[in-house]
C-alpha cells in the first residue's frame, strides 16, 4: 500500500507532496520551511529516505537541501540542472527504490526550464501517479519564459512534446500531480480544479488538443507579468539555500518605527485592509497577512531592503514571517505586534483613508478625480473604466510620479491589490479612495467600460 499527502502552499500558490509506503517516504519540491514536511512524516512515523526536485524553481526558495540534511535522505536533483552542492544527480529513465515494491521512475520533461524532470511513482511496477512540477498541469502547463528570453519559443515547443509524452506513456486513469497552478506565477494560466488525470487533460489541456504551432502561439501571447524576485530565487536555489530562521525578530517600539521609516525602509502593516483604513502609521504600507503577502511584498520591495512587519498579533506576525522566507525575506529588520496607537510616537496619531464601492463612484462621478487601476496588463485587456489611469501594482512604487494630481480613487479586480496601492499613495502623501469592491461591480454600478 501507498500514500500520498499533500502539503498545499496556498500564499504562493504551489504544492508539495510526501509519498511512501510502510517504513519510508519521499518528499517532492519542498518547501522552505520544511517543519512543515517532517510533521507529515512523524505523523505517519515514516523517515524520509528521498528528497526530489523537479526543478529549480524560481518561485520559491526550495527546502530541499535542508531537508536533505536534517533527515539524512538522499537528495536528487535533475542532471543537467546547474548546482553548487553535493545532490545525487537524476537521468531520464532512473529508477528510484522509495519503500518495497514501490518506486519513483524519471521522466525527462524539458519546458518549463531545460532539465525539468517529472516522477512517476509505481507500485510494483504499475503507475499510480506522477509528480509533474512546472510540467503538465492542471488543464495547462507551467510558463518557458522564465530561464532566458532566448530560449522560450523553444521551451514551449519542449513543453508541448514533454505533455504527450506523459499522456502516451501512462494510463489514463494516473492522477497528475503538480506543484505549480494554484495562484503561482510560474503557471501560464490557474488551474480549474483541484485534482485531474491522465485521462481529463487529454480531453482538455490545450497542450494536448491543439497541433503545436497553435499551442506555441496562444501559449506566448497569454505569458502574464514575472514578478521581479523571481531573478534571485533560481540563483538562490542552484547556490543551496542557507537553512531559515524563524525566530521572533526584534520588537521595535514607536521611536524605531520612526526612524526606519526616516531611513526609508519599508514598514508593513500586516493588518486587514478595513483596518488598516481605518487607522495606521503614517507612511507604512499595507500588504494584507492573508492577502498573497509573499508574492507581492516580494515582488515590489528593492531586493534587500531591510522590512519592519506590524501585526495585530503575535501569531500574524509568525505566519507572515513564514510566508516570506519561502521568497527570500529571510529575516525583518523587526516587528511590533498590537495597534496602530501603540506605532506612532507620544503627540502623533494614526492617519487614515476612506474607502468605497464602484457604487459610491458611480455615484461621486469621475469629474475631477484620477480613477486609477492597478490590476495587470492582461485583466486590463478584458475592460477598464473609461478615462481611468492604468499603472498596474507592481510598477506603482516606481510610477508614483505618473499619477495625475487629484484625489485618487483606486481599484484592482477583488480590492486587496486596491489597499496596497491606495497605502502608498497614502505614503506619499495623496488623497486617494480606496474601491473596496469586486470590478464585475463596476458595469453594474452604471460605470461606462471600454472592451475590445
Amino acid at each position: 500500500m501507498f500514500f500520498i499527502d499533500t502539503i498545499d502552499l496556498k500564499g504562493l500558490g504551489n504544492r508539495s507532496y510526501l509519498a511512501g509506503g510502510r517504513q519510508a517516504a519521499v518528499a517532492v519540491d519542498p518547501p522552505r520551511d520544511v517543519d512543515q514536511v517532517l510533521a507529515v512524516a512523524a505523523r505517519r512515523g515514516l523517515r524520509i529516505s528521498y528528497v526530489v526536485e523537479t526543478h529549480i524553481h524560481n518561485d520559491y526558495v526550495t527546502g530541499g537541501l535542508e531537508l536533505a540534511r536534517v533527515t539524512g535522505a538522499v537528495y536528487l536533483v535533475p542532471a543537467a540542472a546547474r548546482v553548487s552542492f553535493a545532490r545525487m544527480p537524476v537521468a531520464d529513465g532512473d529508477i528510484i527504490a522509495v519503500d518495497g515494491g514501490l518506486e519513483l521512475r524519471a521522466v525527462a520533461t524539458p519546458g518549463h526550464t531545460p532539465h525539468h524532470t517529472s516522477y512517476v511513482l509505481q507500485e510494483q511496477g504499475r503507475s499510480v501517479a506522477v509528480f509533474t512540477g512546472g510540467s503538465l498541469l492542471i488543464g495547462t502547463v507551467g510558463r518557458p519564459d522564465l530561464v532566458e528570453p532566448r530560449l522560450t519559443e523553444q521551451l514551449a515547443r519542449a513543453q508541448h512534446a514533454s505533455a504527450h509524452r506523459l499522456a502516451a506513456e501512462l494510463p489514463d486513469e494516473t492522477p497528475v500531480l503538480p506543484t505549480h497552478g494554484f495562484g503561482s506565477f510560474c503557471s501560464s494560466a490557474q488551474a480549474e480544479g483541484d485534482a485531474t488525470t491522465i485521462g481529463k487533460e487529454k480531453s482538455v489541456n490545450a497542450a494536448l488538443i491543439q497541433d503545436v504551432e497553435s499551442f506555441v502561439a496562444r501559449l506566448l501571447a497569454e505569458l502574464d507579468d514575472i514578478p521581479a524576485y523571481y531573478a534571485h530565487m533560481g540563483p538562490a536555489n542552484a547556490a543551496g539555500p542557507a537553512p531559515l530562521d524563524l525566530t521572533p525578530p526584534a520588537v521595535a517600539d514607536a521611536d524605531e518605527i520612526a526612524a526606519r521609516l526616516g531611513a526609508g525602509e519599508w514598514v508593513v502593516d500586516l493588518r486587514n485592509r478595513v483596518a488598516f483604513a481605518e487607522g495606521h502609521v503614517a507612511g507604512s504600507f499595507n500588504f494584507e497577512a492573508d492577502g498573497k503577502i509573499a508574492t507581492y511584498l516580494a515582488w515590489m520591495i528593492p531586493w534587500g531592503k531591510p522590512v519592519t512587519l506590524l501585526a495585530e498579533s503575535p501569531e500574524q506576525l509568525a505566519a507572515a514571517q513564514r510566508e516570506l522566507v519561502r521568497v527570500g525575506i529571510d529575516r525583518p529588520a523587526a516587528a511590533a505586534a498590537g495597534t496602530p496607537q501603540q506605532w506612532v510616537r507620544e503627540g502623533d496619531r494614526p492617519v487614515s483613508f476612506p474607502r468605497s464601492t464602484f457604487a459610491g463612484l458611480a455615484e461621486h462621478g469621475t469629474d475631477g478625480i484620477v480613477v486609477l487601476d492597478v490590476r495587470r496588463d492582461s485583466e486590463r485587456a478584458a475592460g477598464y473604466v473609461e478615462g481611468s489611469v492604468h499603472i498596474p501594482i507592481h510598477q506603482l512604487h516606481k510610477r508614483l510620479g505618473e499619477v495625475p494630481n487629484g484625489t485618487v480613487w483606486v481599484h484592482c479586480a477583488g480590492g486587496m491589490r486596491a489597499a496596497i496601492a491606495a497605502s502608498l499613495l497614502d505614503a506619499a502623501g495623496r488623497d486617494v479612495v480606496a474601491i473596496d469592491d469586486g470590478f464585475e461591480a463596476a458595469e453594474a454600478a452604471g460605470l461606462s467600460i471600454v472592451t475590445g
